[in-house]
């Protein structure tokens, strides 16, 4: 399989790469980025998910439920204010409040939320002690933020989209909700001639000894649709540990969860190399259909 060759976003149109890892879309591509997320979105209509919208900032004290901050303390960006007292508003504001570019912040007011890291985390959150009555499956778009080592115009940004469609129910549920999920994207790759390839994967653990991290490594759960070297989307199969962390019960018991992942800048940078960087004269994926429809 081929690599990606480097994207120059000048010569894109309707790309607009800003400073800190954020591209800025408009025109054509935002047109393709919004048509992709459709097809996605009539994929979860096929498959009877229900829709949902959280807002961008999650809760400090839900993600420590599953140990988000000792697993991944690289990639948090927390949502800070400053201390709200009379005295720190006018030290803050005494001096210089930017320098070389950035805030010269005073004392801070605790920091209770973070940007969402993943789609799907509220909706675990938002499931918090709920007796489910049978299989449940949920779509939900989000603009996630992850901070990384280096930021690559539409493969790697402190922001980006991503779409999720998420399935809770038994193990033998779920696990049938990533294979129907792995044969229809195959099919879908074939219609846009995308070269996949499907890849056993672990997430990006601060620390390669944390439990959770050697977990992945005995009993690999989850695997990424790469496209010329680059991942596009992932299965994930947690097992119970949503269901375990917020009591999301089925008949009294821990119900097990997995999800599809796609993340949509990167699904256009793969297009763009696929088709060019004129999104104009790409094929009209508007008129894709998922198998069955």
């Amino acid at each position: 399989m081929s690599e990606l060759r480097k994207l120059q976003p000048s010569e894109v149109p309707g790309l607009q790469w800003l400073p800190g890892g954020q591209s800025a879309l408009s025109g054509g591509l935002l047109r393709q980025l919004d048509v992709l997320d459709a097809l996605f979105l009539r994929f979860a209509d096929e498959l009877g998910a229900a829709r949902v919208s959280f807002p961008p900032l999650v809760s400090v004290e839900q993600l420590d439920r599953i140990a988000y901050f000792e697993a991944f303390p690289q990639l948090f960006t927390a949502a800070v204010g400053l201390e709200a007292s009379e005295e720190n508003l006018q030290a803050f504001t005494a001096g210089d409040v930017v320098h070389d570019g950035a805030l010269k912040l005073t004392e801070l007011a605790p920091v209770r939320e973070i940007l969402t890291p993943a789609a799907c985390y509220p909706l675990y959150f938002s499931l918090q002690e709920t007796e489910l009555s049978g299989r449940a499956i949920y779509t939900v778009r989000a603009q996630c933020h992850r901070r990384e080592r280096e930021f690559v115009p539409l493969e790697r940004q402190w922001s980006f989209a991503m779409r999720e469609i998420v399935c809770l129910g038994s193990g033998e549920e779920v696990r049938e909700f990533i294979a129907f999920c792995t044969e229809s994207l195959d099919r879908l790759f074939r219609e846009l001639a995308l070269e996949i390839e499907w890849k056993t994967a672990t997430d990006p653990f601060f620390d390669p000894k944390n439990p959770q991290a050697l977990m992945q490594k005995v009993d690999p759960v989850k695997r990424e649709m790469v496209c010329d070297g680059l991942a596009i989307g992932s299965t994930n199969y947690h097992r119970h540990h949503f269901g375990d962390a917020f009591d999301i019960t089925r008949d009294g018991k821990s119900v097990e969860s997995g999800c599809v992942a796609f993340g949509l800048e990167r699904w256009l940078r793969v297009l763009i190399e696929q088709y060019g960087e004129n999104s104009e004269e790409w094929p009209r994926f508007d008129e894709i259909g998922w198998p069955g429809e």
